[in-house]
């Protein structure tokens, strides 16, 4: 199966894009913070594991998974006037 190009979704299939990407970064910032959170959990136990390594990994794994770009979604959305 290809995948479209933005600018060939229609209204419904943008607006639901948009809905995704919305999702997507909140879940990244709970993500980036839970990763901050064991880091700094790990530099006040003065152990700097293997656990945090993957930890690290598996965050910039799932946030850079995004098809779509943030900015050009918004601007599609504008130019469609369906914010």
């Amino acid at each position: 199966m290809t995948e479209k190009k933005l600018h060939d979704l229609t209204d419904a299939e943008l607006l639901q894009v948009a809905r995704k990407l919305k999702a997507t970064a909140i879940m990244n910032a709970v993500l980036i913070g839970f990763v901050v959170g064991v880091l700094v959990y790990s530099l006040m136990r003065n152990k700097f594991g293997f656990l945090t390594l993957i930890l690290f990994f598996l965050a910039y794994k799932l946030i850079n998974n995004s098809k779509y770009n943030r900015k050009e979604v918004e601007e599609l959305l504008k130019e469609r006037n369906l914010k």
